[in-house]
């Protein structure tokens, strides 16, 4: 590919190196990769930058050239026998221009077939060139030897003046011509005349040689083989169809993957920094707030407030992840596209990856928020607490990596991503009961990833028969009698008693945690049921994960 798409904290023999388990069979040694590595960074010339982190915006490391040379490196570690590069030198100062070809005319002299596209070769780089073809509009106006331009464009009326680099010379006379009538179609016909008067002049010479040339594909692999490519794990009689889709095994594939992507990570701490201090902040802020909470009315408000915002917290940070695969996408692309490795690989890597990270976040935002808060439960009641903060960070970080293969842009997935979950906590059931919902969103209200973890600790919270939460005394607290006398106070209460047909005194117990939960509309689902719904959730996002990129990450020019 022409653009350069490598990891950026990866050092250029690491790269290379990974690049190597992924194309080169389990059949060939580690040692051996390693001798094919090293010598391939002598061939590149990278001897000097081979312990340098490849860099990006952010990071300084290799020079341009030098990331060009790894992008070719990680595509002829397999030393393949047709290499095709698209513009090799594209965005590079003359000099690295000229040292990124010499190093793919060394490929070339070890047996590879080396064809690239290149806009306006200089003069050096064109005196390595082989065979030279000039397009116009998809028709071939030259082809030959480079060296041959002269005497080309001399006999069609147009000689390159001395000291003319001839590849200008024939793109501006190509642009002229594309701007007349007849466009270069005098071009193309004196070409083919060209060509056979050329033939014929030399005697029928080029004709035996290219016959000569012309072998059956699985004779040119044999032959290829033979010489000591490493394109194939078999003898030289196999034939094409014998070659596995696939270098290495799916446990291979998951090993080096989850590898590589842990090395990235590990050189990049800020961005789990900032997730790791987000999280902190927040349960701090919560901690504070909700100081050692009561069972008082009002004191039910603020846990149900807490812990819908301490799970919409979750789902938000699992959000800021979106760009962190938007920026692999087109590695991804890249290496899938000539089959590294698997696409299930890469999807169960980067899950199993990123457990350790949503354990510790996870672990942090419960112990900073349970005890503080004064939530319900006891051990037992932070064990609960923790695995449902972890599912929901699980939950989350799988829609998150949904998000972020459906849709390429960083932008439009981020802002789609925040507005999806917001839509999920207005729906959950906190700021609206589910009876109240009006029936055209109820469906949301079940796909909403903020329902079950929210209900699962609402649970966690109010299933404990022995605790009262209004008591007769604070009936009146969240009214406009919260003022009255207590001897008031206890006379209506005596007179509401003797209307219900019930005893009710000042410490008659009103309202239990199962009267809250039958309130928030949560009748359904058992705690330990929220919290498998959750993690179900998690695998299914994962799933379509998988999906958009079996059938949306396809590098298709448009």
């Amino acid at each position: 590919m022409q653009d350069d798409l490598l990891f950026p904290m990866l050092t250029v023999e690491e790269t290379l190196m990974f690049s190597a388990e992924f194309r080169l069979p389990r059949s060939v040694s580690k040692s051996k990769k390693k001798a094919r590595v090293q010598g391939l960074i002598d061939q590149l010339g990278l001897r000097n930058a081979a312990k340098t982190v490849i860099g990006d915006e952010g990071h300084r490391g290799v020079s341009g050239g030098e990331r060009r040379r790894v992008s070719i490196g990680i595509d002829i570690i397999h030393d393949p026998i047709l290499l095709f590069l698209d513009e090799p030198t594209s965005g590079l100062d003359s000099t690295s221009a000229l040292m990124v070809v010499k190093v793919l005319q060394r490929i070339a002299e070890t047996g590879s077939i080396v064809i690239m596209s290149i806009h306006q070769p200089s003069s050096r780089i064109l005196g390595l060139i082989d065979r030279l073809i000039i397009l116009s509009q998809g028709r071939t106006l030259y082809s030959g030897s480079p060296s041959n331009l002269p005497q080309f464009f001399s006999d069609f009326g147009h000689p390159i003046p001395n000291n003319e680099n001839p590849s200008e010379f024939a793109l501006d006379l190509i642009r002229e011509l594309e701007g007349t009538s007849s466009g270069t179609q005098i071009l193309f016909e004196f070409n083919k005349s060209w060509k056979v008067s050329s033939m014929d002049d030399n005697g029928g010479d080029d004709t035996i040689s290219n016959r000569r040339c012309t072998l059956p594909l699985k004779d040119a692999i044999a032959k290829s083989i033979s010489r000591g490519k490493l394109v194939s794990g078999g003898n030289g009689a196999n034939h094409s169809s014998s070659v596995p889709s696939f270098a290495n095994p799916f446990y291979i594939e998951l090993m080096v993957l989850s590898k590589r992507l842990l090395t990235n990570s590990r050189r990049m701490p800020a961005k789990f920094a900032v997730r790791l201090g987000t999280i902190t902040v927040t349960g701090i802020v919560l901690a504070t707030m909700f100081w050692q909470l009561d069972d008082s009315p009002a004191g039910v408000q603020e846990r149900l407030g807490c812990i819908s915002i301490s799970i919409a917290t979750i789902f938000f940070n699992c959000i800021t992840e979106v760009p962190t695969f938007i920026q692999e996408r087109y590695i991804f692309m890249r290496e899938t596209a000539y089959n590294a490795y698997r696409r299930s690989s890469y999807v169960l890597a980067r899950s199993l990856t990123h457990i350790p990270l949503l354990f510790n976040l996870s672990v942090t935002l419960s112990l900073i928020t349970f005890w503080t808060v004064g939530l319900a439960g006891g051990v037992p009641g932070f064990l609960f607490f923790f695995v449902t903060i972890l599912a929901s960070f699980w939950a989350g970080s799988s829609f998150a990596a949904f998000i972020s293969g459906l849709i390429p842009d960083v932008f439009l997935a981020f802002v789609s991503g925040i507005a999806i979950v917001s839509y999920f906590l207005f729906l959950c059931g906190f700021l609206v009961a589910r009876d109240r919902l009006p029936k055209y969103w109820l469906w949301f209200h079940y796909i909403s990833l903020v329902k079950y973890p929210y209900e699962a600790i609402l649970q966690n919270e109010f299933l404990d028969p022995t605790k009262c939460f209004v008591l007769g005394v604070q009936l009146f607290d969240q009214s406009a009698l919260a003022t009255l006398p207590a001897p008031v106070k206890s006379e209506l209460l005596e007179s509401l008693g003797r209307v219900v047909g019930r005893n009710i005194t000042r410490s008659t117990c009103l309202t239990t945690g199962k009267d809250i939960l039958k309130q928030q509309g949560i009748v359904e689902l058992s705690k330990w049921k929220c919290v498998w719904v959750t993690v179900a959730w998690g695998f299914f996002f994962r799933i379509l994960f998988y999906l958009t990129l079996l059938f949306g990450s396809k590098n298709k020019r448009k």
